[in-house]
């Protein structure tokens, strides 16, 4: 299967058509146009040289009324032992997710030039930051990632201190479902995510969501917690049923260290 190669044109393949594992395309740059046109079409940059962009099948998918909180992170969230805040620390959040240390992963996809692209999408209100902080003002945990329509794509989360990056993304998770943004795009498979209740959706199955989610308003940043969202919501277990058909899911059909599985 032919994997394109971008140049100076805002145009990328249709994804639908793409590999299923591996680039669909490869080279083309990180400019705001470029970035907020693959994520509207599935599409994500990551590691290589040139840029590859991906729309893995199948995708790991979260529907916020279907997050997952384990009794021991249920225990851990009623202790509250960290303050979460929303769009306070973009950059530290992603440079903190750069030098995280990855089982069998040498280096970070988050290269210098990553940082400034996504930063300059927060500057515009599309990309946000999840912060976890012990009582002395020290990040310890977080995640960030891209909001459009009601579509959350989450791209990479760290923790140095326990349950802090999960916390802070059941935080989110909350606030998400909310303000009626239901669709959390994990990208990939990782047992830290499953356990957190997202599943693997077929690409044709996320695509459709998507399409549905972009026809909602896009909710400008700087983001914060409602008033009243002091407290994590009770969740209820994931719907048994087989990941390739999780429920809520259009069609029937079902930490990257990442916030996605990256």
């Amino acid at each position: 299967m032919p994997v394109y190669r971008l140049d100076e044109r805002l145009l990328f393949p249709p994804p639908q058509s793409g590999p299923r594992r591996g680039p669909i395309a490869v080279g083309g740059d990180l400019r705001p146009e470029r970035l907020l046109l693959a994520y509207s079409m599935g599409i994500f940059p990551w590691q290589g040289e040139p840029l590859h962009w991906h729309s893995p099948d199948p995708r790991m998918v979260l529907r916020a009324d279907e997050l997952h909180v384990s009794h021991s992170l249920e225990k851990a969230l009623r202790r509250r032992p960290y303050r979460i805040t929303l769009d306070r620390a973009f950059r530290d959040v992603m440079m903190a997710c750069a030098t995280a240390p990855r089982p069998g992963q040498v280096g970070s996809w988050i290269t210098p030039e990553m940082v400034d692209a996504y930063g300059e999408l927060h500057r515009q209100g599309l990309a946000h930051s999840v912060e976890a902080w012990r009582d002395a003002g020290e990040l310890v945990g977080g995640l960030y990632g891209i909001s459009l329509g009601a579509a959350f794509f989450g791209e990479s989360m760290f923790a140095r201190a326990r349950d802090a990056s999960k916390i802070a993304f059941v935080h989110l998770v909350q606030q998400l479902g909310r303000w009626g943004i239901p669709l959390v795009d994990c990208q990939v498979y990782t047992p830290h995510l499953a356990s957190l209740g997202a599943r693997e959706w077929p690409r044709r199955a996320f695509l459709a969501a998507l399409r549905e989610a972009l026809q909602q308003p896009t909710r400008p940043g700087p983001w914060s917690f409602d008033a009243d969202a002091a407290e994590p919501e009770a969740v209820r277990p994931p719907d048994p049923r087989p990941s390739g058909a999780p429920r809520g899911s259009p069609t029937g059909a079902g930490s990257r260290g990442r916030a996605s599985g990256r």
